[in-house]
């Protein structure tokens, strides 16, 4: 069931959704060659807890072992939910992170992927390109329209580019829980309910430079292309509400695409 939400339970979200932008806009300067993942994450860990939030993929889980992080930290072939460990970010990664944030009991959830020094060609065109998709089904999101308008708009420019689309995860509604309905996929299939007012969502495309088709790793969580090419992924929160669109978390792509 779709949980519309009232003007408050908007601001609240709004409110939880720049404080994850705010982390962000500190974190990105810090991914470069060198850095491990796993102090990545406690430093993330860390300004949360300071800022007066909890994070929220700390422990969560979804008929899996719990995941063991405030900040799923996703480098090159890996998709989605890497798992911080002592691994190190190389010159050249492309590195994905996603995260969210419960403030008062309103959730934000966001995703960015970042370049690690001079990456090739190929894989920032994929990253750019993928920026692209998830702006694409932001603009496509319009009030009393369909959902799956979204999808298709990801997947005409995804497919324009001839990347993959990973089909099995998918954007979903969020704000007073981290899951919620509906699905929002990255291609155009499932239920296609209207864009009313009060629904708040994330839109977030998963693109393979390869083909769509993925793994998932023996740590229960990890997912990875099956091609061991590399895969971006891109994530906003949005709102729709007295007739129009609000991105809830902030532009982070200048200082990504410097």
């Amino acid at each position: 069931m779709i949980r519309i939400k009232t003007e408050k339970q908007i601001d609240g979200i709004r409110k939880s959704c720049k404080m994850l932008s705010a982390m962000y806009r500190e974190l990105i300067p810090q991914i470069k060659p060198g850095i491990q993942t796993i102090d990545i994450d406690k430093w993330v860990t860390d300004w949360i807890i300071k800022a007066g939030g909890r994070p929220v993929f700390l422990g969560y889980t979804i008929k899996k072992k719990p995941f063991p992080a405030s900040i799923c930290i996703s480098i090159n072939e890996e998709v989605i939910h890497g798992i911080p460990s002592k691994r190190r970010i190389h010159e050249g990664d492309l590195v994905s992170l996603d995260c969210g944030i419960e403030l008062a009991g309103y959730i934000s959830d966001q995703a960015v992927s970042i370049e690690a020094g001079k990456v090739s060609k190929p894989v920032h065109d994929l990253n750019a390109v993928t920026m692209e998709c998830l702006y694409r089904g932001i603009e496509a999101v319009k009030a009393g329209d369909r959902l799956l308008q979204v999808s298709r708009a990801v997947e005409n420019h995804a497919k324009k580019m001839k990347y993959g689309i990973v089909e099995e995860y998918c954007g979903h509604g969020t704000g007073l829980e981290l899951h919620e309905d509906p699905q929002v996929p990255n291609y155009p299939h499932g239920p296609n309910p209207r864009m009313n007012n009060g629904m708040v969502f994330a839109i977030e495309p998963m693109i393979n430079m390869g083909g769509a088709d993925i793994e998932v790793l023996d740590d229960e969580w990890t997912v990875v292309t099956a091609d061991g090419q590399v895969s971006a992924h891109w994530e906003h929160t949005v709102a729709v509400f007295n007739g129009r669109t609000e991105i809830l978390t902030d532009p982070l792509e200048s200082l990504i695409f410097l």
